[in-house]
């Protein structure tokens, strides 16, 4: 999957103040920093839970994935001003002063419909049930149009990976695309979600320490405390392994020592965000959705403070609606978890059958009370992970497009 950072408090607020309305400005038309639209997932075909080769599985190095958050029905929690904020310890910041926030936390009121579970476990906070998208690069508002007019959540693409932000382990932070993405939302009162601390890809190069690991999730936590769900652990195996593995799972038990200590270090520093484990396949095949229970049964057992999982789905629009159904309750009721759709796309060239998978599979996730949120991964077309899954052509909409926009009550672009 592609490449994809948050700010705490300064006493120069009208200093910080400034800087984020500079940046909510130029956001749309910058890509601070630069980061390369890769993919990194293999699609098509079956896959079992020993390989790991199906849609959405890595290769070349830049997979991704992303998630939502759980809902409880009603607006989210408001979290306060969030003004400057001092870059994280243990690595100078090259991206300048962090943007300043607006008020923090209630983003994308936009209703989705149907029911809505429960708020998460821990210390997290819920946020409302969403239809959101990911950066386009690292631009956000595209062509013209206004992003936060049609999405009510987002995702950087690559902007928030370990990799993007530190080439090593031991060199400076560059958290300039994160900035302006983070302000964005803090500008526009939308929801946040970082993906990624923990993959097997797109990892500062060498052999990162247990330290040093937990000085990434520690800055980037310092810097966006208005994160609202976060994609802790990306394609836990057999998809993805850290080469750090052993330095950050010392001290912890069981074969998935290092997830669970990425969790408890993620709830120690992002104590309100929604906490989520990630990965593929997770839903469209029944061996691949049993491994990935008991990889979460095995980090609840030992400790690990996990909110929700996420399913990115890339393979799911070739399921039957029945199946989806069944997949998604399966998966619910084995983690005992909210369900965020991670990264959901329809790779097709056709209108007519991007609209009619749209039609079938969307008002399951709006309908089931399990799953709180849906990030769909991409809209722009010519600039999706998947060739045929763009949603708007320069700006003419697709059907699919228009339908999902009528049916959130939102506005049909360039609109």
């Amino acid at each position: 999957m592609p490449q994809e950072t948050p700010v705490s408090t300064s006493k120069f607020e009208f200093i910080t103040l400034a800087t984020c309305l500079c940046l909510a400005t130029s956001v749309s038309l910058m890509a601070c920093g630069s980061s390369t639209d890769d993919t990194g997932h293999a699609s098509g075909g079956s896959s079992s839970a020993g390989t790991g080769a199906t849609a959405g599985s890595s290769q070349g190095g830049t997979a991704q994935a992303q998630g939502g958050s759980p809902s409880t029905g009603g607006s989210s929690p408001t979290g306060g001003t969030s003004a400057g904020g001092q870059p994280g310890a243990g690595g100078a910041s090259t991206g300048g002063a962090p943007p300043a926030g607006g008020a923090g936390g209630s983003g994308g009121n936009v209703a989705m419909g149907g029911s809505s579970g429960s708020g998460p476990s821990g210390g997290a906070a819920a946020v409302p049930k969403f239809i959101g998208n990911i950066t386009t690069g690292n631009s956000i508002d595209t062509g013209g149009m206004t992003y936060s007019k049609y999405w009510d959540q987002i995702s950087p693409e690559n902007a928030g990976k370990w990799g993007s932000v530190q080439s090593s382990a031991t060199s400076a932070f560059n958290w300039s695309s994160l900035d302006s993405i983070y302000a964005y939302t803090e500008t526009n009162n939308i929801i946040f979600k970082q993906h990624n601390f923990v993959w097997g890809s797109q990892q500062p190069s060498g052999s990162p320490t247990e330290a040093q690991v937990e000085n990434w999730i520690k800055s980037f936590c310092m810097r966006y405390p208005h994160t609202k769900l976060i994609d802790v652990v990306n394609e836990p195996p057999p998809h993805t392994t850290p080469n750090y593995t052993a330095a950050l799972g010392a001290g912890e038990s069981g074969t998935y020592g290092w997830i669970t200590k990425a969790f408890k270090l993620a709830r120690q520093y992002c104590g309100s965000a929604i906490l989520i484990l990630n990965d593929y396949n997770n839903i469209e095949y029944g061996d691949q959705e049993t491994h990935f229970i008991d990889i979460v049964t095995q980090i609840k057992a030992g400790g690990a403070p996990i909110d929700a999982v996420g399913a990115q789905a890339h393979g799911a629009s070739s399921l039957s609606a029945a199946t989806l159904q069944a997949n998604i309750d399966k998966l619910a009721s084995g983690t005992g978890l909210p369900v965020y759709i991670t990264e959901y796309d329809v790779n097709q060239a056709s209108d007519a059958t991007q609209l009619s998978v749209f039609q079938a599979q969307i008002p399951i996730f709006r309908n089931t009370a399990s799953v709180h949120g849906v990030t769909i991964w991409g809209w722009i077309a010519g600039r999706t992970w998947e060739t045929n899954s763009g949603l708007v052509n320069g700006t003419t909409p697709r059907p699919a497009m228009s339908w999902l926009m009528q049916q959130l009550g939102r506005p049909v672009p360039p609109n």
